[in-house]
């Protein structure tokens, strides 16, 4: 499973952030780089309060799966 994880901080409070991810089942790691700009703006358009600071692909564990 790879997980596309990123940090969103609110648009009026800069300083707010959060680590967010997305689950993917189907793709590669090489995958997930190239896709990741779109998947972003899909989830920056439906979270408009919220600015993507910074991302990055990385092989989710089983353990982080299940919390």
């Amino acid at each position: 499973m790879i997980e596309l994880l990123f940090v969103a901080c609110l648009s009026t409070a800069p300083t707010e952030c959060r680590e967010r991810s997305l689950l993917f089942t189907d793709i590669s790691p090489t995958q997930c780089l190239m896709g990741a700009q779109p998947e972003l703006a899909k989830w920056s358009a439906h979270h408009p309060k919220f600015d993507i600071k910074s991302w990055r692909c990385r092989t989710a564990s089983l353990a982080e799966q299940q919390i």
